[in-house]
């Protein structure tokens, strides 16, 4: 019987052999896949009404909401930041509601009234808010602007209809437009220039002539 150690070698030897085991069924399976075999895309025809226009487009059911609005409808005010949900700068107004466009998909919304930046206001006649963050210079390199925009007017209704925030210090009262509210329910929005106090300069502005 053998009763001394296994040598270094014969450890190295056995431990190759085993990943090879393990790593040669499984290239296999992959050369013996066959990419034309899979299944095509099933498409479906999805009505929406946007920034007021009755909209029919036929869609991959995979398709976002964001990609239907800039690739299909060309709106591309709204922006693709990360794709993610985190940065907020595809924010959208679905049925009164904010919503992060990249993270939903365009079939769940048959029938929803979507307003993006370009239904709030013309270059002629802007919202009240588009014009706050000219004045504030709320925009600065204007990337996260639609998304910004989009979230404060849906944000200002929020506080209009007493939807409470995790700052409200009352939970049954109106809550009132301070800073520390804004900031609180504009926090999904991301700016990387900075501009946090210039956009919550020209939201409460607006919200003190709305509230």
């Amino acid at each position: 019987m053998r009763n001394f150690p296994i040598t270094r070698r014969e450890l190295l030897k056995a431990g190759v052999t085993s990943a090879t085991a393990m790593a040669v069924p499984s290239f296999a399976v992959a050369q013996g896949a066959d990419p034309s075999a899979s299944s095509p895309p099933v498409v479906e025809k999805v009505s929406l009404l946007v920034n007021g226009k009755a909209q029919t487009l036929q869609l991959d059911t995979r398709t976002s909401l964001l990609d239907a609005l800039r690739e299909h409808l060309h709106l591309t005010g709204t922006k693709k930041g990360c794709d993610h949900g985190q940065c907020g700068a595809c924010t959208v107004i679905v049925n009164g509601r904010r919503i992060n466009a990249c993270l939903t998909l365009a079939v769940m919304h048959e029938g929803s009234r979507i307003t993006t930046i370009e239904g709030l206001g013309t270059p002629d006649n802007l919202h009240p808010l588009q014009a706050a963050f000219v004045k504030h210079d709320g925009y600065q390199c204007g990337y996260c602007t639609p998304g910004q925009i989009c979230s404060a007017v849906a944000m200002l209704e929020e506080i209009k209809d007493g939807v409470p925030s995790h700052v409200s210090s009352n939970l049954t009262a109106r809550p009132q437009a301070t800073q520390d509210e804004i900031r609180e329910r504009m926090s999904g929005n991301i700016c990387r220039c900075g501009a946090y106090s210039n956009i919550v300069e020209a939201i409460t502005e607006v919200a003190g002539r709305v509230g």
